[in-house]
């Protein structure tokens, strides 16, 4: 099959062919996270308490995952670009095998660390089993996940976004579907709780790597699993994880961060950690829109560096950054007009609502500006260059954040841990400029000069 187009096609068009599949997915996909913490939050507070805790270790699981099969996403696309089939195929079947290889461990760690790590954030017996409950029957399905999403990368990689909508959409409407059915008992199923909500997600997950072993084997596309030589060459090998390792420290940073903010609010009660929680589930709904965007410039930088074309790469970029900041933009107008509905979607306690109004509100100003910090870094990785885009993430979620929401914290309560977030997304934004200044436009520059 010929990727041609994808250096030949106009680039916006081309990029929102790419992007919009996976901006429906993506759109879907939080939809479902906010409709499963719905459906919690009816059980009890205390429920939607432990989804929160949970929250960071599926988190981190799913950064692993991801983290990973962009490194294949960005071999794949590259080796296509430069017109090396034979080592397309290779990184996509080591690809798989390693990712099946990480889904055992990170199922067996998962089990193992579980309880010590909610017995760091509450002492409450009945938060503590509800979190048990669900993230051991989540963490069981770790494998068929781990995997879906590395074939959902394989398939964006060679331009098949609409697959990868499908396959993430059929997962996430069979969760939506099965949620209240297993929660509540609906007709003959019985009344699971939060176990009821955890298997539904498992299926979920499931049902899409079903839907992408379909399509494989239904409709073969310009890659294939292939017969490995005696020895995997070492340079493909560093090549996936010299992107992967990267862009999963990239995705775990915000479990990391999430850990430390519990630690911080939880000294003003239980109440501003559930905000927390229903926060980011809100934000999916946002930065999943323009990862969307990013899920579809990734496969075209790569293939377009790959093939040479460096000012087209440029175009992909500032085409792509201002697709987001226009999301980003709409996102907070949103969560300026409307917080009280947003927060109530979790809670029905005005108390809580009342909090977590001011939150929204302190926290949408940054939106804006992290457009920059996410575009860049969504560059940077389809350039190969997962190291920058690794620093980027360092200062958004680690080097600035935590020390300003501690700072702020120490005058002006929980509210100052709100206002860090926008603090830390304008200087991050400053970095991220000067990185893609300095390091990718210098790079494909250089690239250029030497093309001419």
């Amino acid at each position: 099959m010929n990727q041609a187009y994808m250096k030949e096609k106009p680039v916006f068009p081309l990029l929102t062919s790419m992007a919009l599949p996976m901006m429906l997915s993506m759109l879907v996909g939080s939809l479902y996270n906010i409709i499963d913490s719905y459906f919690v939050a009816k059980i009890s507070e205390a429920s939607m308490t432990a989804l929160s805790l949970v929250f960071p270790v599926q988190n981190l699981i799913n950064a692993v995952s991801v983290g990973f099969a962009i490194g294949i996403n960005s071999a794949v696309a590259f080796y296509l670009g430069a017109g090396k089939q034979d080592s397309a195929d290779t990184a996509a079947t080591v690809g798989i095998l390693l990712s099946g290889v990480h889904g055992f461990l990170l199922t067996a760690a998962g089990l193992w660390l579980m309880p010590g790590f909610l017995r760091l954030f509450t002492a409450d017996e009945a938060i503590l089993e509800m979190g048990l409950q669900y993230s051991n029957i989540v963490l069981l399905f770790t494998l068929p996940n781990v995997i879906a999403i590395s074939f959902e990368k394989i398939f964006q990689a060679v331009g098949k976004m609409t697959v990868s909508m499908v396959s993430m959409m059929c997962g996430c409407v069979t969760n939506i579907i099965l949620d209240p059915f297993l929660i509540f008992g609906i007709g003959f199923f019985p009344a699971l709780g939060i176990k009821g909500a955890a298997i539904a997600t498992g299926i979920g997950q499931t049902t899409s790597l079903a839907i992408y072993l379909l399509f494989y084997f239904g409709r073969p596309i310009s890659v294939t699993f292939c017969r490995l030589p005696g020895a995997v060459s070492s340079a493909l090998i560093r090549r996936l994880y010299a992107v992967g390792v990267p862009a999963t420290l990239n995705l775990a940073l915000p479990s990391l961060l999430v850990s430390v903010l519990n630690s911080v609010l939880s000294a003003y009660g239980s109440a501003y950690v559930l905000v927390l929680g229903a926060y980011y589930k809100l934000q999916t709904f946002l930065y999943l829109s323009a990862n969307g965007i990013i899920q579809g410039m990734r496969p075209l930088v790569g293939y377009n560096f790959g093939a040479g074309e460096y000012r087209r790469v440029r175009r992909i970029h500032s085409t792509g950054l201002t697709m987001i900041l226009t999301i980003m933009l709409l996102g907070t107008a949103l969560c300026l007009a409307v917080p009280s509905r947003l927060i109530g979607l979790f809670t029905t306690n005005r108390e809580t609502i009342a909090l977590g109004v001011t939150a929204i509100r302190l926290i949408s100003i940054g939106f804006f500006v992290s457009g920059i910090s996410v575009t860049v870094s969504g560059t940077l990785e389809g350039l190969g260059m997962g190291a920058p885009s690794l620093v980027i993430s360092l200062c958004r979620y680690v080097l600035f954040i935590i020390p300003l929401a501690v700072l702020f914290s120490r005058n002006l309560g929980a509210n100052g841990v709100w206002l860090a977030f926008g603090a830390s997304e304008g200087l991050t934004a400053v970095v991220s400029w000067g990185i893609y200044r300095y390091v990718g436009r210098r790079r494909l520059t250089r690239d250029l000069a030497g093309e001419c």
